[in-house]
């Protein structure tokens, strides 16, 4: 934990050289990347909407697949399923230009060259959650429902609603998504200097504890050899992350200069 502190403190002093902006500019700029976050957010919403009859089959086909249906319990169940997905399909759609304003918000307290990433950040941002969603939505959703329904409540009666499906499928979707953001969030910690790859392998036995951790919290399925599926894609995300660190990190820059300048 001291070794983090300091690199934090080495991180903060290396970039005061770097234009500064007060509390008020840095609030004004941040209202500014939100008001237009949202504004592309409502428009993919929108766009999404248009076609939410595709989106609920989407939703739908993993229970199909099953034969399960699903019922609901309260008259505004159907519109709530319509607007949700349409909002998550909504987010994906505008996700490039809500990630640009992200990088329009932390991009001055970043040196000239690191701005070069902008592409590669989004590109695999982007690419990254896909692949999450896609794996949930392939392996562990079907997975998850064929176990917990028709396996353990093979003897019941399964009734499931609009509503307790629908949070079960965006828990699933998202939280394997984020989940997959682990190299994006190694990149920006080594690009500021704060962790580096001999730090991240260092420290890995604690990175293996929190990934099994949280592989036990968002892993819907109750045996270890589903949160081993769930911990699997994420050590392989932590190990690339490793990799990412080696070549962003500023020691890497400082040492091209020095061997340039020599």
């Amino acid at each position: 934990m001291a070794d983090l502190v300091d690199s934090v403190r080495s991180a903060v002093s290396d970039r005061a050289d770097l234009p500064g902006m007060s509390l008020m500019e840095h609030l004004t700029e941040l209202r500014k990347r939100l008001i237009h976050a949202t504004v592309y957010l409502l428009i993919g919403f929108a766009v999404a909407y248009a076609f939410h009859e595709r989106l609920y089959g989407f939703v739908q086909k993993p229970l199909d697949d099953l034969h399960i249906a699903l019922n609901f319990t309260h008259p505004t169940d159907g519109l709530n399923l319509y607007l949700k997905t349409a909002l998550l399909g909504g987010a994906i759609l505008a996700s490039p230009f809500i990630l640009y304003q992200l990088w329009l918000f932390i991009s001055p307290g970043m040196y000239a060259n690191e701005k070069r990433y902008v592409v590669p950040f989004m590109a695999a941002t982007i690419g990254l959650f896909l692949a999450g969603a896609w794996f949930g939505y392939h392996w562990v959703l079907p997975g998850a429902i064929k176990v917990l329904v028709l396996d353990f409540g093979k003897k019941f009666n399964p009734i499931l609603t609009i509503e307790d499906y629908t949070q079960f499928f965006l828990a699933v979707i998202l939280g394997l998504g984020i989940c997959f953001e682990l190299p994006i969030l190694i990149f920006f910690l080594s690009l500021f200097g704060i962790v580096d790859a001999k730090f991240l392998l260092k420290h890995i036995r604690y990175a293996i504890l929190v990934i099994f951790i949280i592989s036990a919290i968002i892993c819907p399925l109750p045996d270890p050899f589903s949160m081993i599926l769930f911990a699997s894609p994420m050590l392989v995300l932590y190990f690339l992350g490793v990799g990412v660190a080696y070549f962003v990190h500023p020691s890497r820059r400082k040492a091209k200069e020095a061997n340039k300048a020599a």
